[in-house]
């Protein structure tokens, strides 16, 4: 083992290497584990040799506090670190006594500058250098995202540091860490950089902490996000342990949109309805009766065609060159199926194929056709391929005009007479990640493609009829009576711009006449019914729909919630964000399906019956996507999300790198459309899921995204947003007092020391209820205590302030009827918009079977005066 600094960069030749500091004990430990066990993660399709356990605790009993991977101990908090993606047939399950929140750039003059200037892109800086995140009590780093110019080359940040509970558990250069170089866990696709992400940089690695976390970089990063869940208590929380490599977890995100990610559970029942539906018309399976729950939901179109633009990049061998990659394939298979994209460009290329070594068929291209994309199959006898589980794939050159060039492969296994796709690489130099993730390799490479734009073959009429069929049929699935899935089959699959094909962790399209698949978990308790309605002029004249339904544990309408898909479409508002969701009462939210058609002409074209203000001829018809996301959780005035830009909540950057497409399990962007095929101006297609990271509410949820720098912007927007709930409200205002009246001061026993009070006339940051309001408010550097009203049944209480944040960083101790709560941290400030609201969440522990508890906070000493304007009790509800 090396005994000086590590240098954890596997770099070649000619490659950049990041500055260097020195690494601490424990960053040491990190840098040589992780590049220690990378080597022992298995590539795709590989078994494991046993079970993951279902957390990374090692060290402590079943049952105790700390590390117990039990419901009853960890306080409902769901799953948390890698249970979250160990248990995905959870994700209906109530989340209590938690918090989702985001860090982020973005600008709090609420100007467009999110991070060019970097003027808001520190917390604060110290002698490490600049802090990105902070908090105190126990949570969850849940994402990272930074971007910076040019086109998401991260290398000028310079180090990340983590420190979870007091220790440092990651010190490496930023740009290693997202390339993949410091080894499991931080591999794709749980880290990607600007090629993976077409301009982003991502780390998804689930990181728990029981007291407290701090993200510092050397250098101020621009533009970024950090994501974090809070909780009352750190029942059921390990810290991250970096050494652990999650290669169970890894070997799941690598097969998305190819295998259903869910733990293995028996059947139900399965069901398969072959169909047709004229204009009009409506297919109804019969009820399937509970209590289960929806497992995998499949459905095939073979009257729908792909969408013909598609951009990609690729990579081409010459004479005496070939390539090879290792491939998953189902090993109950009756024969392999395997299909090449190429530069048609380029003619009379001739490759041999070969399986594992043995010849299995010869590509031919024919001759040249330019501006189109080339496709051919070769299926593979399945006496190369039965009872394999991968398989290698290797391509020799024989002969070509230039080369022979590839850009995509995908692998389809014939199980029951049927063809399932079982693999995909999508290769170049835009796929660094997933030529990793495939150990892909090419001799006597003689060409790289960037971003070629090509077309597939197919008639203007069939794409238009495709369009509009994925547009206008819906798909409505109703639970024990309710219908809460309603939305068009192709944006309820990914895509609501045409069949564009999409791979993603819960859902994906096989475009080209493949299946459309769905492995959201949906339970029910009595019985569940699925229908398809075609509302649009185009006939269905075959189709296949397949539902398979298992067991389930979950209780939906009690301790769980009922899975919803919900659309929504029309124009953009001046003004007003484009809401993915507005629900009430109880549930979380799990991400959405954007489609984006925006009616900017270009520079110096015509109206097109806009509003002169907003008709305005504009050069850059995708300013659209300067828009950021706000969410807003149970009635608060402040967003608990603030982004930086659309394409940035999509993990990207730079408008998609300039136009460019790409899948991720849990981001992408897989279509865009430009003066064509459908789309008048510019058109993107867009997808976020939130699993580590998702967002519950106990009363209320506004989750939406600006349309532009100013909410200015026309378009016709569409969204498709998953969620679970339906149930009532768990939480409720039980009391709350006004500082700034004499009598609500005296009825809640308030006492203050150093307290001074002033009126101001402020705003909130984002549009909710952004004011101004003239209120009283205080700030106290002394001893703070009042007694609040709670509900005696609760399972915890939030305690929300109401605050001027012009400075930034205060802190106070908490206590509950004497006992310690806490630390009420809030690192944020704001000198333009200056109100807040936050929260503070008490432990169940200290308020469950009281009415009443008494508040007092001690403002820490090094920090600003303590301001609040009021402060509330929200008493969570215990699930019967």
């Amino acid at each position: 083992m090396p005994t000086g600094p590590v240098a954890v960069t596997r770099s070649g030749a000619g490659r950049r290497r990041s500055p260097r500091r020195a690494p601490g004990v424990l960053a040491l430990v990190v840098a040589t584990v992780a590049a220690t066990v990378a080597a022992t993660v298995p590539e795709v399709g590989t078994r494991p040799a046993r079970a993951e356990p279902g957390t990374t605790s090692r060290s402590q009993p079943p049952g105790s506090e700390k590390g117990s991977g039990s419901e009853e101990h960890s306080g409902g908090k769901g799953p948390v670190g890698w249970r979250t993606y160990r248990e995905l047939d959870r994700l209906g399950a109530i989340r209590q006594s938690q918090h989702s929140g985001q860090y982020s750039s973005f600008s709090r003059s609420g100007s467009n500058d999110d991070g060019f200037e970097g003027s808001y892109s520190c917390l604060r800086t110290d002698e490490q250098g600049c802090v990105i995140a902070e908090r105190a009590g126990a949570g969850e780093i849940t994402s990272m995202w930074f971007t910076r110019q040019p086109w998401g080359d991260v290398t000028a940040t310079g180090n990340i540091r983590i420190e979870l509970d007091g220790r440092t558990v990651l010190d490496a250069p930023l740009t290693d860490v997202v390339n993949g170089e410091l080894g499991a866990p931080f591999v794709w696709p749980l880290v990607g950089n600007a090629a993976d992400t077409a301009g982003g940089a991502v780390i998804k690695v689930p990181m728990p902490y029981r007291e407290s976390m701090r993200v510092t970089v050397d250098n101020n990063p621009h533009f970024y996000h950090v994501g974090y869940r809070s909780f009352a208590d750190a029942r059921g929380v390990d810290t991250f342990d970096p050494t652990d490599p999650a290669r169970d977890v890894i070997r799941k995100l690598r097969r998305f949109g190819v295998a259903d990610p869910k733990p293995e559970s028996g059947t139900l029942e399965s069901r398969r309805s072959d169909f047709s539906l004229a204009p009009g018309e409506t297919v109804r399976l019969d009820p399937f009766h509970g209590p289960g729950r929806i497992d995998e939901l499949r459905l095939r179109l073979p009257r729908v065609v792909a969408a013909p633009r598609v951009v990609d990049d690729g990579r081409a061998f010459g004479s005496d060159g070939g390539s090879s990659f290792t491939a998953r394939v189902d090993p109950d298979n009756e024969g392999v199926r395997v299909t090449r994209r190429y530069d048609a460009n380029v003619g009379a290329q001739v490759a041999r194929l070969r399986v594992n070594g043995s010849p299995a068929g010869t590509w031919r291209s024919g001759p040249a056709r330019p501006g189109k994309w080339g496709t051919q199959r070769i299926e593979v006898d399945e006496e190369l391929t039965a009872g394999e589980e991968k398989i290698r794939i290797s391509n020799e050159f024989r002969s070509a005009a230039v080369d022979v060039n590839e850009f995509r492969y995908e692998v389809h296994s014939k199980v029951d007479g049927e063809w399932v796709r079982t693999d995909v690489l999508d290769l170049g130099p835009g796929h660094p990640g997933e030529e990793r993730a495939h150990d892909y390799r090419i001799d006597h490479e003689v060409a790289q493609r960037d971003s070629l734009h090509a077309r597939l073959p197919g008639s203007d009429e069939r794409v238009a009829e495709s369009d509009s069929i994925l547009r206008n049929t819906r798909l409505r699935i109703s639970f024990d009576g309710r219908t809460t899935v309603d939305a068009p089959i192709g944006e309820f699959f990914g895509s609501g711009l045409g069949e564009y094909d999409v791979r993603r962790l819960m859902s994906s399209i096989d475009a080209g006449k493949g299946w459309y698949t769905s492995w959201w978990p949906m339970p029910f308790r009595h019985d569940a019914t699925v229908e398809l309605v075609n509302e649009g002029p185009v006939p269905i004249d075959e189709g296949t729909l397949r539902i398979t339904t298992s067991p389930d544990g979950s209780d939906p309408g009690r301790r769980s919630g009922y899975f919803h898909a919900t659309h929504h479409e029309g124009h953009t508002e001046p003004g007003s964000d484009w809401q993915f969701l507005s629900a009430r009462g109880s549930g979380t939210f799990y991400g959405v399906t954007h489609t984006m058609r925006g009616r900017i002409p270009r520079a110096g074209a015509k109206s097109d019956g806009q509003p002169r203000s907003l008709a305005t001829p504009r050069a850059n018809q995708r300013n659209y996507l300067e828009g950021d996301e706000r969410f807003y959780v149970d009635g608060s005035s402040s967003p608990a999300w603030h982004g930086t830009g659309t394409e940035d909540f999509y993990e990207s950057g730079w408008y998609f790198r300039g136009g460019a497409t790409f899948n991720m399990p849990l981001a992408g962007s897989p279509a865009h459309e430009h003066s064509g095929d459908g789309c008048r101006y510019d058109c993107t297609g867009a997808y976020r899921l939130l699993l580590s990271d998702a967002v519950p509410f106990t009363e209320e949820l506004v989750a939406g995204m600006e349309h532009g720098p100013a909410n200015n912007e026309p378009g016709v927007y569409s969204s498709t947003a998953y969620w679970y709930g339906g149930l009532a409200s768990r939480s409720e205002r039980t009391d709350v007092v006004e500082l700034g009246d004499r009598a609500s001061r005296i009825a809640h026993h308030y006492r203050a020391t150093g307290e001074t009070t002033e009126q101001l006339t402020a705003t909130f940051e984002g549009g909710r209820n952004p004011g101004p309001h003239t209120r009283s408010t205080t700030s106290t550097t002394g001893e703070i205590g009042f007694r609040l009203r709670i509900d005696p049944n609760n399972s915890g209480v939030r305690l929300r302030r109401m605050s001027d944040q012009f400075h930034g960083g205060q802190r106070a101790v908490v206590r509950v009827d004497g006992r310690p709560a806490g630390t009420w941290a809030q690192p944020l400030g704001n000198e333009s918009h200056r109100w807040l609201e936050d929260g503070f969440d008490v432990p169940p522990e200290l308020t469950r079977g009281k009415s009443s508890i008494r508040i007092e906070l001690t403002p820490v000493e090094d920090a600003p005066p303590w301001s609040a304007v009021r402060y509330s009790a929200f008493s969570r509800r215990t699930p019967e």
